[in-house]
């Protein structure tokens, strides 16, 4: 794709300059720095309560990076990223947590020499008690972690840790959801099941936030997206809209793209 920044190609309002009291969250003018490297470079982002919101980009446009600052594991140099109308830059991770804010990074990140069960009472860990509720409606989400809770997690297949790193996200009882490229490695069937769920943990009341490489999915699974490129927001809009533009057709779904 082209690096010259263009509108909006939906109505969808930038972060930038607006007080959407709707919002869920707000990135505003992020920049983040790996050493003298420059990751985000006035990123806009705006999340509100109730929607799916996509980040697209290619390798290292700086969608992990953007999660990893919304949950308090990297700083910003620059800008702000406000929760439910607060402040968090800044916040501890384990802190944000606790604000409301789950995250299932890339890669998974299971404890491979624990159980499921305990894979998913870390991410309880706020709580002096495991919430049965919660527990309840991960096993309910993924029956294949009932089936495994007994079993070490470095031995659960990919789709099985990738269910897992969801789950153990939502113990928290998240608002907000970071998914970080849910799809990644696995094979087509388990990619539907997985978007699948994403749709239902989104219909039980969870705003998410997804990064994916998978655009024709994602987009279809989506209510806005944001196109980012080398650290900066290039497009925005409805994600039906995004779908159907031809530059980012060419660019993640192949040139010439039905």
């Amino acid at each position: 794709m082209s690096t010259t920044k263009v509108p909006d190609v939906g109505s969808a309002p930038s972060a930038a300059g607006s007080q959407d009291t709707t919002a869920l969250l707000e990135l505003r003018g992020l920049e983040v720095f790996y050493g003298a490297i420059q990751a985000l470079k006035g990123v806009d982002v705006t999340v509100r309560e109730g929607e799916i919101v996509t980040l697209l980009g290619a390798n290292g446009a700086g969608k992990t990076t953007t999660l990893r600052t919304v949950s308090g594991l990297l700083r910003p140099r620059v800008g702000e990223v406000v929760f439910e109308g607060e402040r968090i830059d800044g916040i501890p991770a384990h802190h944000v947590v606790g604000l409301g804010i789950g995250h299932s990074p890339e890669g998974r990140r299971v404890f491979p020499t624990m159980t499921v069960l305990e894979n998913l009472q870390m991410g309880a860990y706020r709580f002096k008690d495991v919430p049965k509720a919660e527990l309840e409606r991960v096993y309910e989400l993924f029956p294949r972690l009932h089936e495994r809770r007994t079993q070490m997690a470095g031995t659960l297949s990919g789709g099985e840790q990738q269910m897992l790193a969801i789950g153990r996200a939502l113990m928290g009882r998240p608002r907000l959801l970071l998914l970080d490229e849910p799809s990644m490695g696995l094979a087509p069937l388990i990619v539907a099941q997985i978007f699948a769920i994403i749709q239902e943990i989104n219909a039980q009341g969870t705003t998410v936030l997804l990064v994916e490489q998978n655009a024709a999915q994602a987009l279809a699974l989506s209510d806005r997206a944001y196109v980012l490129e080398t650290g900066s927001v290039m497009m925005s809009g409805p994600a039906s809209d995004l779908l159907a533009d031809p530059r980012v057709r060419e660019a993640y779904l192949g040139e010439g793209a039905a």
